[in-house]
């Protein structure tokens, strides 16, 4: 198998990148619409925008579709091409966006945004004169870049647009990969710029592919495989990447959010049973309640029933159960949350043996505001019975070794 038939094996439809970047795009919207100020999300939105539109106007049924509908043969031509700078100048955008942020209205800033608007939209000018101009009257629907690398006018206007290309993603992908290398971010944030970074790269493989292609030609050799059948799943995989890129930090803090707030709800479930019997009575069920509502009276609950504890808390229990927590090796905060279980338990049986008449602590005994710092940690230990069964051990032992006084 040659070149040409093994990577026209890896054919690439390319509704596929244009589905996955209108799936970045609408995840993005609302932000861009509530925040239309930041240029920053404006970039992220118009990026997305000229990537989708690159990839429906660039498959072959729209190029021939275009062709027909206008009249004139090979005009999709430009009209990618100039998709395609529109894409390049939006990379140039996000770029500068990321660079200064919201609050920098610096006139360098606005200098280099003028620039990139200047230069562009003169690359987009100069490729339709330079279609005017050339002699493209065969209609190529697959293969045009090749067919006419070596046509006066409209081999100029492939390599303006190829560089202009080039140019734009070795820009990007640099600062890219430059933010990737800094310390402190989010692990979806610094996935999603992996992303985006690997996808600017495989750009740059598409400009080598078709730009060896064209300069093949020129020399007399053939290489159009590169074009027709290497570019096209290249700048495919390209255009996935970078829609992941941005999908991927939104999402993933979504859902990572999510997860935190039921693991959180599910944490808390050991203190809830225990506070139930403090109270006789739970929280109400509402069905259309959602995770966060549902975690908020979760800890609402067990504050309120720690609060009807408040008479029968023992600091000496709690103090005792600290050190021995301490002397069996566990670190300060894991023997904090121990100590507080061990007292909550005590406190809860006190209570039983005591009776119900007893009237409830007023909010913010001194007694109460220690153990309610950390009840999602109070009730991980409490799910630990053989840690607190070891507690409760250490500090009965400690307790018979000190000589009673007088």
């Amino acid at each position: 198998m040659n070149p040409s038939e093994f990577f026209g094996e890896l054919y690439i439809s390319f509704w596929i990148p244009t589905a996955v970047l209108a799936a970045a795009l609408v995840i993005k919207l609302p932000s861009i619409i509530k925040l239309w100020m930041d240029p920053l999300l404006r970039a992220v939105g118009g990026l997305l925008l000229l990537a989708c539109c690159v990839f429906v106007f660039a498959a072959p049924p729209a190029i021939a579709w275009t062709n027909r509908v206008t009249g004139v043969a090979n005009i999709a031509a430009p009209w990618v091409y100039s998709l395609i700078t529109a894409f390049c100048a939006s990379c140039l955008l996000l770029i500068i966006a990321w660079r200064n942020g919201l609050s920098d209205r610096s006139a360098s800033t606005r200098r280099a945004t003028r620039w990139v608007v200047a230069v562009y939209s003169g690359v987009i000018i100069a490729l339709w004169v330079l279609f005017a101009l050339a002699d493209v009257r065969v209609e190529r629907v697959r293969d045009l870049d090749t067919y006419y690398a070596t046509t006066p006018f409209m081999r100029e206007e492939i390599v303006l647009y190829l560089l202009a290309h080039t140019v734009a993603c070795l820009i990007t992908s640099r600062l890219i990969w430059n933010w990737v290398r800094t310390g402190g971010l989010d692990a979806w944030l610094r996935g999603g710029l992996q992303c985006l970074g690997a996808g600017y790269v495989m750009n740059l493989l598409y400009d080598g592919a078709k730009l060896t292609a064209v300069l093949a030609r020129w020399t007399g050799h053939d290489l159009d495989w590169l074009s027709t059948d290497v570019a096209p799943p290249v700048a495919c995989l390209s255009a996935i990447l970078i829609a992941v890129g941005f999908i991927l930090p939104h999402a993933g803090q979504y859902l990572h959010g999510r997860w935190r707030v039921r693991l959180g709800h599910w944490n808390l479930r050991p203190l809830y049973l225990l506070m139930r019997t403090v109270t006789g009575t739970g929280v109400p069920v509402t069905l259309r309640a959602t995770a966060e509502l549902r975690l908020t009276h979760r800890e609402t609950f067990i504050r309120d029933a720690l609060l009807q504890l408040a008479p029968h808390i023992d600091e000496d229990v709690h103090r005792r159960a600290y050190d021995a927590a301490l002397g069996l090796g566990f670190e300060p905060g894991r023997a904090k949350a121990l100590a507080s279980a061990v007292t909550i338990q005590d406190a809860v049986h006190a209570k039983e043996r005591a009776g119900e008449d007893e009237r409830s602590a007023p909010a913010g005994s001194p007694n109460t505001m220690e153990l309610v710092q950390d009840i999602e940690g109070v009730s991980r230990a409490l799910g630990d019975t053989d840690d607190i069964k070891a507690v409760r051990t250490h500090a009965a032992a400690e307790e018979e070794s000190v000589p009673a006084h007088e």
